[in-house]
């Protein structure tokens, strides 16, 4: 046992789940289509060619895919390093749901929607909510891209007080306010209200989405979002790991997904090139014992829900280019592990997450090189993470093949 970084490239999907009919996502596949727009030469004047990530790929991640699709590849790599495809157990396909499987506690029971394209919250609640929070009442109120919404209705917001309000296929309620005409702490207020009342909903996340500018042409949203969670239904990985005496440090919005439990310290951080800072420096100086724990959620708020996939494809090629700044830290006995919560396939119609298979690159101690397999739940890592530390078993998940199995 030494330390573990786990690094979550928040919704970088390999390719559609069993189930991803059920969801409307037969034939989503994030990375596959990413490669293929730039493969396919399509103009973009920050990038050109095909994806270049060779050092995720030496990890594993195209051999993931691959496999994932059921397609042979030769070798893995230098062979230095463990892939293996998940498949998400959890009856959602959202950030909560996939984390906590991650961590070993898959989410079996159904969340509540605001699924309704006009008129998501229903007039009771809305009616409740405006009440408690002393507001004069909201805007939107529907189903939509933040960003678009904010643009649309981010000055009669300004002018009237009235919070944006909007929601998404997952189970979360999205608030949007600017910072000086509502106010951090306002609507901090507001959120924790609508946390309170949306509980007998089942509604997941309530998040605060902050945001500045003057006009229509200059809103955008800040690095002050903050995630009002529930928090897990039974105990998970990190809580175990607390509880045993070793230290769990989050980093961006990890604590806020699991409401606070199972974090010893919470660094907060925010765009993509601070987050791979603020990781590099805490996983350089962390003691043994100890799990950094990082959402890298740019993958997935920046290009992912704004279909963007030439930036989807710059982010991952900036981060592959990072990649050896945290390989040259591991020391003997540690494990660096990398891994995504759910798809959001850039090409997809709409603007909501996929139902897709993800990658697990592990390399570090004690496991088995090669390819792992296909695995039937997110919540192997965890398994395997508790194995690593030398906690009992976890109630979810089968651990990967050590060295010596």
């Amino acid at each position: 046992m030494s330390r573990a970084l786990l690094i979550v490239l928040d919704s970088l999907g390999i390719g559609a789940a069993p189930d991803a009919p059920r969801f409307g996502d037969e034939g989503a596949d994030t990375l596959g289509h990413i490669r293929a727009h730039c493969a396919s030469g399509q103009a973009d004047v920050q990038r050109s060619g095909p994806l270049r990530i060779p050092n995720l790929d030496r990890l594993g991640l195209h051999y993931a895919w691959s496999r994932a699709h059921g397609q042979p590849v030769k070798d893995l790599g230098p062979g230095d390093s463990t892939c293996a495809v998940l498949r998400e157990r959890s009856t959602g396909k959202d950030t909560t749901s996939g984390h906590w499987e991650l961590c070993g506690c898959p989410v079996d029971y159904d969340w509540g929607y605001f699924s309704a394209w006009q008129d998501s919250m229903p007039q009771s609640l809305l009616d409740a909510w405006c009440e408690r929070a002393s507001l004069p009442g909201v805007l939107g109120n529907c189903r939509g891209s933040g960003t678009e919404l904010i643009k649309q209705l981010g000055e009669e917001h300004i002018r009237t007080g009235k919070p944006i309000v909007y929601t998404s296929a997952d189970s979360v309620l999205q608030i949007a306010a600017h910072e000086q005409h509502f106010g951090l702490q306002r609507l901090d207020e507001v959120c924790h209200i609508t946390r309170e009342l949306v509980d007998a909903w089942r509604i997941a996340r309530v998040i605060s989405r902050p945001f500045v500018g003057d006009s229509a042409s200059t809103f955008r949203r800040t690095g002050n979002r903050h995630d009002l969670a529930v928090p897990p239904h039974a105990p998970t990985l990190l809580d175990a790991m607390v509880a045993t005496g070793f230290e769990v440090i989050g980093i961006g919005k990890i604590s806020d997904i699991f409401a606070g439990h199972g974090i010893s310290r919470s660094i907060p951080a925010t765009g993509l090139p601070e987050l791979f800072d603020v990781t590099r420096d805490t996983f350089r100086s962390a003691p043994d014992g100890s799990l950094v724990f990082v959402n890298f959620v740019d993958f997935d708020s920046e290009y992912g829900h704004r279909r963007d996939v030439p930036g989807y494809a710059r982010a991952l090629e900036y981060v592959d280019q990072r990649l050896p700044e945290l390989l040259e830290l591991l020391q003997d006995g540690d494990l660096l592990m990398l891994t995504a919560d759910h798809g959001n396939d850039p090409s997809w119609t709409g603007s909501d997450h996929t139902r897709e298979c993800v990658p697990l690159l592990a390399i570090g101690a004690g496991l088995r090189t090669g390819f792992a397999g296909i695995r039937e739940s997110f919540a192997d890592l965890g398994q395997t993470l508790a194995r690593h530390f030398g906690l009992p078993a976890l109630a979810h998940g089968q651990a990967l093949p050590g060295a010596n199995a």
